[in-house]
């Protein structure tokens, strides 16, 4: 029963800090949280190693944007949906002929 209520109040506190930060908003709020992450990390990473000794890498720099990869995505399902049924009688026309 403990177990359950830790890892409920775990999953609760990473929904709230998510919601918190902007990352269940519109995909601009995702965006600039993002740009964020990506600013406070590396120095918090590099102040951690250095407190317990590790030497990491150096990280590899990204430039990614989550809203375009979005937008790209949400367009090849539209445009593969609009030309569906198309194809669907291209394709039956195919079958019969074959």
């Amino acid at each position: 029963m403990a177990r359950f209520v830790i890892k409920g109040s775990l999953a609760g506190a990473a929904v709230y800090v998510a919601y918190d930060q902007g990352l269940l908003g519109s995909g601009t709020q995702a965006a600039e949280a993002l740009k964020k992450a990506q600013a406070a990390l590396p120095p918090a990473i590099q102040e951690w190693t250095s407190y317990i000794g590790w030497e990491l890498p150096s990280t590899p720099k990204f430039d990614f944007s989550p809203s375009d990869s979005w937008n790209k995505g949400v367009q090849t399902v539209m445009s593969a949906l609009s030309v569906a049924p198309t194809r669907a009688c291209e394709y039956t026309v195919e079958g019969w002929k074959y």
